[in-house]
């Protein structure tokens, strides 16, 4: 059976139970190691040790050694010095393996031949998880020297090679499973490495986002919101003057504005049910969701710019063949500049618009007015840095500033759209 259950819903492989609890044990043994590494080294030598004097108490050395009459003492020094230097072993691995080898040597030379002496393959396997490979050349050395040793010294009746390939042999897993276990954990640490790089690439992807989403409603905001305001403080301005002498083009005045602040309510509030991130619009609130302004939406602009008092005259070259997109860049672009007009120019303006479409989604728009002119805006202006920003997003230029015959120039050009 598969170690792996597949999730029907999601696709998604989830670990069986029993390997989520291994898991679990593991990392829990890993953070207690990582908290308390001491205290852990001290339990696995005192285990060692205790084994290493049972073997000597308990007199199970007697059945394999070939000097069952050497002093106690010695046997009891060997069996300590082979389990004792465990406690460094993740430490200085190297250093005990040296520390290890003398008692070794007297182990092999007397013919005791405690089992404690396999406790090298576990210094071995501390080398070949935490040292360079070349340590392991002279750390075979060691071991093959002790394995020479013992062959020579008490000699079996199969020949030399019987206590030295053995050794040999099981340096060689004691290798491997070192160089397993590190390969392992430094693929773990790679991933681990990659999952952070992409969490941080995440969030800085998001912050991105965010500051672009954040440009994106400044943008619309500052057109909704200029754009309304000018032209209501127009029209208000029309009324103020018209209610003495004409009390029929006060009403007309206060009528626009009210239609004006309807219009505009209704633009923010779709805007805000944007931003809430709701999957349904306000049932509650009778305005759904609009798609945005485009060519078809001209008239309505000029038209209002006009009753705000801000003579408009209107000129269209060729046909329309824009994406919707660009029609919001080129409808944007015309409303911000009538309002600029609409704040700036001062009194007797009047404003010419002249819209050339072109093949392939080109177009350009020229906005002139015959107002006083004067400097650009200032930094904190969101006016010109809205319509730049709008324009390079398919790649057009913009271009801004008095006209030499008088008034204020905004020149739009948009490239041929790309073949899809």
């Amino acid at each position: 059976m598969d170690d792996v259950t597949e999730q029907p819903a999601t696709g998604a492989r989830t670990a069986e139970p029993l390997t989520q609890y291994v898991q679990r044990v593991s990392r829990r043994v890993r953070a207690f190691d990582a908290r308390r590494p001491l205290l852990w080294d001290l339990h696995l030598t005192g285990f060692w040790v205790t084994a290493a004097l049972i073997d000597y108490y308990g007199g199970g050395w007697l059945t394999v050694t070939r000097a069952p009459d050497s002093p106690r003492w010695l046997v009891l020094t060997l069996s300590l010095g082979l389990s004792v230097p465990l406690l460094w072993r993740r430490t200085h691995p190297r250093t005990v393996l040296l520390a290890l080898t003398p008692f070794a040597l007297v182990n092999a030379w007397t013919g005791i031949l405690l089992q404690a002496v396999m406790l090298h393959l576990l210094v071995v396997f501390h080398i070949a998880l935490r040292r360079p490979a070349r340590t392991l050349w002279w750390a075979a050395a060691l071991l093959t020297a002790t394995a020479t040793v013992t062959a020579v010294r008490h000699p079996q009746g199969g020949g030399p090679d019987q206590a030295i390939v053995p050794v040999l042999m099981t340096f060689a897993v004691a290798t491997a499973i070192g160089i397993t276990v590190r390969t392992r954990r430094d693929h773990t640490e790679t991933l681990e490495d990659r999952a952070r790089r992409l969490e941080i690439e995440r969030d800085q992807q998001a912050r991105l986002a965010t500051a672009a989403e954040r440009a994106r409603i400044a943008r619309e905001m500052h057109d909704i919101i200029g754009h309304n305001l000018s032209v209501i403080t127009g029209l208000a301005d029309g009324g103020k003057y018209a209610a003495a002498k004409s009390p029929e083009r006060a009403t007309q005045a206060l009528h626009a504005i009210a239609t004006t602040s309807r219009q505009a309510l209704g633009e923010l509030r779709r805007l805000l049910d944007v931003l809430r991130e709701e999957d349904h619009p306000d049932e509650t609130s009778g305005l759904p969701l609009a798609p945005q302004p485009g060519l078809t939406d001209l008239d309505q602009l000029v038209g209002g710019v006009r009753a705000a008092g801000l003579p408009v005259d209107l000129t269209v070259t060729g046909t329309p063949s824009l994406s919707p997109g660009r029609q919001l860049t080129v409808y944007r672009v015309l409303q911000e500049s009538l309002t600029n007009t609409l704040k700036h120019a001062g009194p007797c303006t009047t404003a010419h618009i002249r819209l050339s479409y072109e093949e392939r989604g080109a177009v350009t728009a020229t906005v002139t007015d015959t107002g006083r002119g004067g400097p650009a805006p200032g930094p904190d202006g969101r006016g010109l840095p809205g319509m730049r920003e709008r324009t390079a997003l398919y790649g057009g230029t913009l271009e801004a500033g008095p006209h030499p015959a008088g008034g204020w120039r905004v020149h739009l050009s948009l490239p041929e759209e790309p073949p899809q």
